[in-house]
């Protein structure tokens, strides 16, 4: 087979697999957009549930789902940022780093619900938050912060070592040339770390099940230390333990959630985007 047959047959090759990864996926989006649409208004956005959840909105769900996202964020960020840091610019390269290294890829695929429990004997029990905002955001910020530091490390990592010999050159600290010469150019890869980790929290269910998701609680939270009912919890109860339940809601529930998550990406990519032109 010629040099050329063969780059023609792996170039053909990749375009399947990524096909084969685009299209169920967009299938699946336009399916839940087909079913879900028809039950988009403002009352499904705005309004209290009524009647077992079979009637109303999902105004409190939403509200809930944000707060979860915006505190796991507030939460995860300057802490998974921080150790990322400190591993690549502060730390010896050794067996402890690469011990906690490797501890920080297990935590990454540990089960979400491992992640419910802990967050249920730490933060709930423990530390007496009960079930409420603060106890679920601190578990699912446990959730996504290995993947925060993961991402925030690699792209540390991507930033050219001429800038910072060039910084400390003109006489900064080692403090200021992270400041104002690494992070800039590493802000893109860490935005995409926090997509990630947005995507993820905004869907777990197993976490926030154990800390802080109500059933049923047709009002707004008044406090970080109140119960709240989340979209995920929510679309989990009303698909399987409410009889009766009308498919459109079911679907409309999800495309809600979805879009949410949309729109937490599309904020975070234009806050990337931002941070590439700046660095050109």
């Amino acid at each position: 087979m010629k040099k050329e047959q063969r780059e023609k047959l792996v170039f053909s090759l990749l375009t399947l697999t990524a096909a084969l990864v685009v299209i169920p996926t967009l299938l699946m989006i336009g399916y839940i957009i087909f079913r879900g649409i028809g039950t988009i208004s403002w009352e499904f956005l705005s309004a209290m549930p009524r009647k077992g959840m079979r009637e109303g909105g999902i105004f409190p769900a939403i509200v809930g789902t944000v707060s979860l996202v915006l505190g796991t964020m507030i939460v995860a960020l300057p802490l998974g940022v921080g150790s990322a840091i400190y591993l690549t610019e502060y730390a010896k390269q050794g067996f402890l780093t690469r011990t906690i290294r490797l501890a920080i890829l297990n935590l990454a695929g540990v089960p979400s619900v491992v992640y419910g429990l802990f967050g249920l004997g730490l933060f709930v029990l423990f530390l007496g938050f009960g079930s409420s905002i603060l106890a679920g955001a601190l578990t699912l910020a446990c959730l996504v912060l290995p993947v925060v530091i993961t991402a925030s490390e690699e792209a540390l990592k991507s930033v050219d070592f001429s800038y910072r010999q060039a910084s400390l050159a003109l006489g900064a600290t080692k403090w200021q040339t992270i400041r104002h010469v690494v992070l800039p150019h590493a802000a893109p890869g860490i935005v995409t770390g926090a997509i990630l980790a947005i995507g993820r929290a905004a869907g777990e269910t197993a976490p926030i099940l154990l800390t802080v998701a109500a059933f049923f609680l047709p009002r707004l939270p008044q406090s970080i230390f109140d119960q709240v009912m989340a979209l995920p919890y929510h679309l989990y109860i009303i698909s399987t333990q409410v009889p009766g339940m009308p498919e459109s809601i079911k679907y409309g529930t999800a495309l809600v959630l979805l879009g949410i998550v949309s729109i937490f990406f599309a904020i975070a990519t234009a806050i990337r985007i931002r941070f590439k032109m700046a660095n050109r």
